[in-house]
C-alpha cells in the first residue's frame, strides 16, 4: 500500500483565482485544493498569483514561536 504524503511535501500549479478563494492543483497527486483567503483586505490577485505559476504550501505549525 502507497504512503500517502502530506499537503506540505506537494508542489502546486494555481489553477485559478475565484474571488477570495486560490484553487490549486498537486504536481504529483493531481488533488485539488481551495484556498480561503484569510485575509480579506489583502484580496489576492491575478499579478500574485497567475494560472500555472506554481507554489508551494507551509507548515503555519512549524513556524518558530513569537
Amino acid at each position: 500500500m502507497e504512503e500517502r504524503t502530506s499537503i506540505f511535501d506537494e508542489k502546486y500549479r494555481v489553477v485559478a483565482i475565484e474571488g477570495d478563494r486560490l484553487v490549486i492543483r498537486g504536481i504529483l497527486t493531481g488533488d485539488v485544493l481551495t484556498i480561503l483567503n484569510p485575509e480579506p483586505d489583502t484580496p489576492l490577485t491575478h499579478k500574485d498569483y497567475p494560472v500555472g505559476k506554481l507554489i508551494a504550501l507551509t507548515d503555519p505549525s512549524a513556524a518558530p514561536l513569537n
